[in-house]
């Protein structure tokens, strides 16, 4: 597909996003403005592995929009703050990332499956990307991971604040939901290749994230189905579950920045664990964050190997010793994959759920969000945000 035929199909559907369809990549052009940071994306696996770290120490005021890149050593991270780079393989644990399947027909409402996701719900007339990006092959339902496009930009966050802590039952988490790590320019500009596919009208915005999960979490005698937002990174992110609006697979259809984050009404977050988080050196598993339930999410790795869906239970977890808080405990946790569904698949334990009041998620991000035991673990919590 050549860019003018991709060109004429967004014309034709301004709405938000949907799905992609072809294997023919387009050239990459680096256009290079040191003021508005307009550097045409380029396919992962061809970025220089630059380590990139926090700006400044954490403050509480509101963002800053300034697109100036922030490179130093990852030694300059905070507490909480994980390391990160652009690297990205071309293939983990024998799974190829030039041809993961698409996780579409992998969505059920009813049920849990491993591999699958069991959603709460879905709006198949909600939003979406508007196109098929070139990167998707619908007749072996298979994208290639290292191929999307990348939304422009290195936007550094300053003001990004995140802490957690246990007391007692509880581990508490505040965050103002900006990343550690730089981001791209959001909305999407027209002149950025991912525009081309994906429309994203949204723009990144500080919330207000303030709740607890338990500290000692149990697994429920039966899973229950995944809300639209499952948990939150050690930076402060929010980490929705690995669908978009429509119920189709985010990681694929959608476009997302250099760390694999991009932003709704209600702020910045990732589908998958973002590349720009390293594993361990010696290839143990890493905590990388929080699950609703209070499971731990570790790395894509363990016991020096790239976990894959094979390793995992229908709930893409499993009991096994980890480091949390410093001690080694024997506990259920979940893991991330390059492989659908990414994180969470459904939840072993009893999941408090992101309530929302009104007004919450508006473009001012004077969102104050807290959480609530849904009715019952299998009850349908309200839709996922959109995207």
């Amino acid at each position: 597909m050549t860019i003018a035929t991709i060109a004429a199909l967004t014309a034709t559907t301004m709405a938000t996003r949907s799905d992609a369809s072809t294997t023919t990549r387009k050239k990459r052009v680096v256009v290079k403005k040191k003021a508005a940071t307009t550097t045409r994306s380029r396919p992962a696996s061809t970025r220089a592995a630059t380590t990139v770290a926090s700006a400044a120490a954490p403050v509480t005021s509101a963002a800053t929009t300034s697109v100036a890149s922030t490179v130093s050593s990852a030694s300059n991270v905070t507490s909480n703050t994980l390391p990160i780079s652009y690297t990205l393989p071309k293939s983990a644990g024998g799974v190829d990332l030039t041809k993961l399947p698409l996780g579409d027909a992998s969505v059920s409402l009813t049920s849990a499956k491993r591999g699958g996701i069991w959603a709460c719900r879905t709006d198949p007339t909600a939003g979406g990307a508007q196109v098929n990006g070139p990167w998707i092959n619908t007749t072996t339902q298979t994208f290639d991971y290292t191929a999307k496009y990348i939304v422009d930009g290195e936007v550094s966050w300053p003001t990004s604040t995140v802490a957690i802590a246990v007391a007692g039952a509880l581990r508490s988490i505040q965050s103002n939901a900006l990343p550690k790590h730089t981001t791209g320019v959001y909305p999407i500009s027209s002149s950025d290749d991912a525009y081309l596919v994906d429309r994203n009208p949204a723009s990144i915005v500080a919330q207000t994230l303030s709740f607890s999960i338990p500290s000692t979490p149990t697994v429920n005698a039966s899973a229950s189905c995944t809300p639209g937002e499952v948990g939150i990174t050690l930076d402060g992110v929010m980490i929705l579950n690995a669908l978009d609006a429509p119920g189709r697979d985010a990681v694929a259809h959608e476009t997302q920045d250099h760390c694999d984050g991009h932003p709704n009404n209600a702020g910045y977050h990732y589908h998958n664990l973002s590349r720009c988080i390293t594993e361990n050196a010696d290839g143990s598993a890493r905590l990388v964050g929080w699950i609703l339930d209070g499971f731990p999410l570790m790395s894509r790795m363990e016991n020096s190997k790239f976990v894959t869906n094979a390793d995992l239970d229908e709930c893409h977890g499993h009991t096994g010793t980890v480091t949390i808080d410093g001690k080694s405990v024997t506990t259920y946790h979940y893991h991330a994959t390059y492989e659908f569904p990414y994180t969470v698949g459904c939840m072993r334990g009893t999941a408090a759920r992101l309530a929302r009041p009104a007004g919450a998620g508006a473009a001012s991000g004077s969102a104050s969000n807290t959480l609530s035991a849904p009715a019952s673990p299998g009850g349908n919590p309200p839709p996922p945000p959109a995207r």
